[in-house]
């Protein structure tokens, strides 16, 4: 049985500038952009209490929290201060995966000491070196740790053990499983499913054709099962999402519609995953009825979803079929090949 922490730092970006400007403690404060085509990247506590999140306008964000302060986003110092972290997490073991500049995976197993203590030093550790605070979930697989290490935020850690798993997830949300997004958790609620309890009852050759193969993973993440390994010094290369459809798309306008729901889900998960990394292009992937499939993409910094309908039209033109499945991401630039433009232009990211 794996032992696996995931360690997630407190709104990361808002910390560090909290840290810095120290004539800001108690005050709501946000990084990003608070005009109306800027959004917030990450917010301090004080700012949530007022309904503000991350992916938020900032026009929006200034409505519900007239008082908050905007602070343009410093991705260096934030990279710099991630490396601190990394090299403390790289100290345990050399099983580290980084999902982002702010949250990594660890793989503890080979350690004779039990986990929650290790992961309870690591967070003394980052705090005594960087005066930043860190949650942590300790879990026997990747997808119950990432979701355990929300449960006593902030600055607090949560443990789900082998024999606690089945009763657990039974309660949890839909939305908690990984991979679902707000609009797919809002389908499952329509159709009565709203715990994994819920999708439990739901057979494995019911989530495939529901699902494509997709539903072959809900079928076992439901169930708390997850078998991915941590993989150390991962780079993600690109962000994407996609899905099967129950019923083929027969025109554009079903298409286009469809397309809209996944580059919403897309840009909230490039605000408040990879809002560092810069995009360098956007792709659209098609699967057709006859299961033939084919992708169109284009070099963009910024994509938009006019820019995601144009790669669709084009696709779609490639074969006159219904379309069975939809998928939109992005391939980010190599941190070698970075260009150093204004970090501002990663959250031009508009609908």
């Amino acid at each position: 049985m794996r032992k696996i922490i995931h360690l997630d730092m407190d709104c990361f970006y808002a910390a560090v500038e909290m840290r810095e400007h120290p004539e800001l403690a108690g005050q709501p404060l946000a990084v990003g952009g608070g005009s109306r085509r800027g959004v917030v990247t990450t917010c301090n506590y004080e700012a949530r209490k007022f309904g503000v999140h991350s992916a938020m306008p900032g026009f929006q964000a200034r409505q519900r929290c007239p008082n908050l302060i905007f602070l343009p986003p410093r991705f260096e110092l934030y990279r710099a201060e991630s490396q601190k972290v990394r090299a403390i997490l790289r100290a345990y073991t050399p099983l580290v995966e980084p999902l982002s500049l702010d949250e990594a995976y660890l793989d503890v197993t080979a350690s004779p000491r039990y986990a929650w203590d290790i992961a309870k030093e690591i967070r003394a550790r980052i705090f005594a070196e960087t005066r930043l605070t860190g949650s942590a979930g300790i879990a026997p697989n990747k997808m119950l740790a990432k979701i355990a290490s929300d449960w006593r935020k902030p600055n607090g850690q949560f443990a789900i053990t082998p024999e606690q798993i089945d009763a657990f997830v039974r309660e949890l949300p839909v939305r908690k499983i990984w991979g679902v997004g707000p609009k797919s958790a809002e389908r499952f609620a329509a159709e009565g499913v709203k715990t994994c309890a819920d999708l439990q009852q739901l057979t494995l050759a019911e989530l495939a054709r529901r699902h494509g193969k997709w539903g072959h993973e809900l079928y076992r993440l439901c169930r708390g099962e997850d078998d991915r390994p941590v993989e150390p010094d991962r780079v993600r290369k690109s962000l994407s999402n996609e899905r099967t459809y129950s019923e083929n798309l027969t025109t554009l306008d079903a298409c286009q519609a469809a397309l809209t729901e996944l580059v919403e889900e897309l840009f909230e998960e490039l605000r408040t995953k990879a809002a560092d990394r810069q995009v360098r292009k956007a792709v659209v992937k098609v699967k057709f009825a006859d299961f033939t499939r084919t992708t169109k993409e284009c070099v963009s910094a910024t994509p938009d979803l006019a820019t995601y309908q144009a790669l669709l039209t084009e696709a779609r033109l490639r074969k006159q079929q219904p379309i069975r499945l939809l998928g939109a991401g992005v391939r980010f630039t190599e941190e070698e090949d970075e260009p150093q433009d204004d970090p501002q232009q990663q959250l031009a990211f508009s609908l």
